[in-house]
């Protein structure tokens, strides 16, 4: 009799220090129902990560809160995945420690993500944010994950995982799986609407740069048509044309058109039927999401239950890893 083909495991974390937006949205959490039915999911909301920028309080709880509700409203579904708040499973910052031991002081301080944080907050540049990436390399070990969804900004993360994990099993034996990165089959890479050349951010001063999830229709409209395009009031993709080029990719990622079908709907038609089109379609499309989410939300019974649950699962499982971890290095049982 054949046996099923175990799933591969993959993990993937998010951190919920704000507003999750449009680009996040379509770059990495739409694919995320889709991939539960094909890999075992591991699904994290990185709120230790989150610190090492100063955060309030009550803001800090409400923002996690809202985006445990808000990535379930985009379809991750705890009866398929495990989808766990970080800080509620200890082991995390337990390997995280052990894991800076094996760290090169070297490989931390090449790390560019460390280089702008520190530019952007002078005032803080704190031991957490310099070994963040031992953290993220933690998250992702724990859970022996195979595969781990991956934007550019985060590929060199990945790559000191791979070597964290390669350089623990050369010394003690084979330990960790060495994760590869997952490329979704839509790689979508979401732009800023306001300055095209760069990535959708939710940090961004301007709030009609970004579209975030639960914006109000009114909002979303507005800021579409307030969007930066070009001079030649034409609809195609082409090298130069960045605005426009990232409203076709916000437009192709909500309908599912390709760009040719795209071009075809809109020839001869200027820039303002485009914007108002593409800001409709995220509009209806965003719709059963805002509407889940309220319902969600609402239901702080449900989503207690969900994250207690899901914690205990992620501990379940993570402490199998650092047990093997402990006993090789050599602590005391």
């Amino acid at each position: 009799m054949e046996t099923a083909e175990r799933k591969k495991i993959i993990f993937s974390a998010i951190q919920p220090s704000g507003t999750i937006t449009l680009g996040n949205y379509l770059g990495a959490w739409k694919n995320c129902a889709a991939l539960q039915d094909e890999y075992n999911c591991i699904y994290a909301l990185a709120d230790l990560h989150a610190i090492t920028v100063r955060q309030e309080p009550a803001k800090f709880r409400h923002n996690t809160l809202e985006a445990y509700a808000l990535l379930m409203a985009c379809g991750i579904d705890v009866e398929k995945s495990i989808f766990f708040i970080q800080s509620q499973v200890h082991t995390h910052a337990e390997l995280a420690w052990i894991l800076n031991c094996y760290t090169q002081f070297g490989e931390l301080s090449r790390m560019t993500q460390f280089k702008d944080k520190s530019a952007k907050h002078p005032e803080n540049i704190n031991a957490g944010l310099f070994t963040y990436p031992s953290l993220m390399a933690a998250d992702i070990l724990l859970y022996q994950a195979e595969l781990v969804p991956v934007g550019a900004d985060q590929k060199q993360h990945l790559e000191l995982a791979r070597n964290i994990a390669e350089r623990f099993n050369g010394v003690y034996s084979p330990t960790f799986t060495v994760p590869d990165g997952y490329i979704p089959k839509t790689n979508a890479r979401i732009m800023s609407l306001q300055d095209p050349t760069r990535k959708m951010s939710k940090s961004d001063e301007n709030a009609n740069a970004y579209i975030a999830m639960l914006d109000k229709p009114d909002d979303i409209m507005r800021k579409f048509k307030r969007a930066v395009t070009d001079s030649e009031a034409c609809v195609r993709y082409a090298e130069g044309k960045d605005g426009v080029n990232n409203l076709m990719g916000i437009y192709s990622g909500v309908t599912g058109k390709s760009f040719d079908e795209i071009e075809k709907e809109f020839e001869g038609k200027g820039y303002g039927d485009f914007k108002t089109a593409v800001g409709e379609a995220v509009v209806e499309h965003l719709r059963p999401i805002q509407e889940r989410y309220e319902q969600l939300s609402k239901d702080k019974a449900y989503l207690e239950r969900c994250y207690r649950e899901n914690a205990e699962k992620a501990l379940a499982i993570s402490q199998r890893t650092l047990r093997k971890v402990m006993k090789k290095i050599g602590f005391v049982q």
